[in-house]
């Protein structure tokens, strides 16, 4: 693939997670959160971004928000559990994302604010109707998630390269 063309990131928090008396890594989702999950992945699908990797956080709650979500797409991609995505900085998830090949174009990085949030904000120097709008309202939720699009080598991702295309959460 050429790096001219266009790669798309979908910045994915997790679903609404249970308080339950476990570490917080171990934090499953509650029952709305799995609802949310499945109802995301079917919006996710709804993007029409067909994803050739997932990296997701090695925390219960990511990987249970994925497992739901990654059935409503009509292709799943390569998953990696990647450790680093957990409590994560933006700066930290960029280093992640900068490790991505080349022959990569369209990747879902499912992991927790403040992290996500941060991460979208942080990327998207401009954007597309009023997908900054609505996420500067909402906020970034339990299950939303943001779409950026940028041009280049995932080496060359970095703060304010991104368009941000997207915006969705729940009650969206």
């Amino acid at each position: 693939m050429s790096v001219a063309e266009p790669r798309r990131i979908v910045l994915f928090r997790h679903a609404k997670a249970d308080w339950s008396q476990v570490t917080d890594h171990e934090r499953p989702l509650a029952e709305r959160g799995r609802t949310d999950a499945a109802v995301a992945g079917r919006r996710l699908a709804g993007t029409g971004v067909s994803f050739d990797l997932a990296l997701c956080s090695t925390a219960t709650r990511t990987r249970e928000t994925w497992k739901l979500a990654v059935h409503e797409l009509p292709h799943r991609p390569k998953t990696v559990y990647e450790e680093r995505v957990y409590d994560a900085s933006p700066g930290e998830l960029i280093t992640v994302l900068n490790e991505t090949p080349d022959d990569v174009r369209n990747v879902i990085l499912i992991g927790h604010n403040p992290g996500i949030q941060g991460l979208a904000e942080v990327l998207s120097g401009s954007a597309e109707g009023d997908a900054r709008e609505r996420m500067s309202r909402r906020g970034f939720p339990a299950a939303a998630f943001a779409v950026v699009s940028f041009e280049g080598s995932w080496k060359s991702l970095e703060p304010g390269v991104a368009t941000l295309l997207d915006y969705w959460a729940p009650s969206e």
